[in-house]
């Protein structure tokens, strides 16, 4: 049989009355700006992930950003790959990958989609589920370093790459939400960790005098922007 072709004008259901418009959604339409805009806005946003062994929330405190084909420093700054294809979008989603084969890193995808964007979570203090934070990292950690740098923080919330591409936004173990405000004054501004090319750019975004955030390390590879 044929199915009868859908006549109904858009914007109209099948008796030609007005369908209401879905209300954005104002977490994704925060997230949909290029990486340095959101990266200082993410700090005290918490991300939480629920487990069968219990639920971690960890309140974001060092950011990092990453755009795709202007930053040389970026996974997506030669074009879309089987790895970084998460960075070109939707918005609101997990990027996951191995740093130097040794620690997983999260980052959350910003931006429009098709254009790659992304902010790295590079630290963070455990709101809720210490204890089983603790026991990711080891019980001799101490509390300020149990999501300090961005390997620590994925350890500390469970995350690993199967997590990679997870709907922060209507995802069901692994979530984004918004946190307790931070004060613009304790903002600082700095240039990115460990990072060889482009490590002067000041896209790295953290909380003033907080003992989670993670130390600054310049590449011994560094070379000036702009630099052969």
């Amino acid at each position: 049989m044929i199915a009868t072709p859908d006549r109904t004008p858009p914007g109209r259901d099948s008796f030609d009355r007005p369908v209401p418009e879905a209300a954005p959604d104002p977490l994704g339409s925060f997230l949909a700006r290029p990486a340095e805009e959101v990266a200082p806005e993410l700090l005290g946003a918490v991300l939480t992930h629920e487990t069968s062994g219990g639920t971690v929330r960890i309140a974001i405190t060092e950011t990092e950003a990453y755009s795709g084909a202007a930053d040389p420093a970026s996974h997506a700054y030669r074009g879309r790959t089987p790895r970084n294809a998460v960075m070109f979008g939707p918005a609101g989603h997990l990027y996951v990958y191995r740093s130097h084969g040794l620690h997983w890193c999260a980052n959350i995808v910003t931006g429009t989609e098709g254009d790659a964007s992304a902010v790295l979570i590079r630290a963070g203090r455990v709101v809720e589920g210490e204890d089983l934070a603790r026991r990711r990292r080891g019980a001799k950690v101490e509390t300020a370093r149990l999501a300090r740098g961005p390997g620590n923080f994925c350890q500390a919330l469970g995350i690993t790459a199967e997590h990679n591409g997870a709907d922060l936004l209507r995802g069901a173990s692994v979530a984004l939400s918004e946190g307790e405000p931070v004060p613009a004054a304790l903002v600082r501004i700095g240039p990115r960790v460990g990072v060889s090319k482009a490590h002067d750019w000041q896209h790295r975004f953290f909380l003033a005098d907080d003992p989670t955030v993670s130390a600054y390390r310049l590449s011994p590879r560094a070379k000036p922007s702009g630099a052969a």
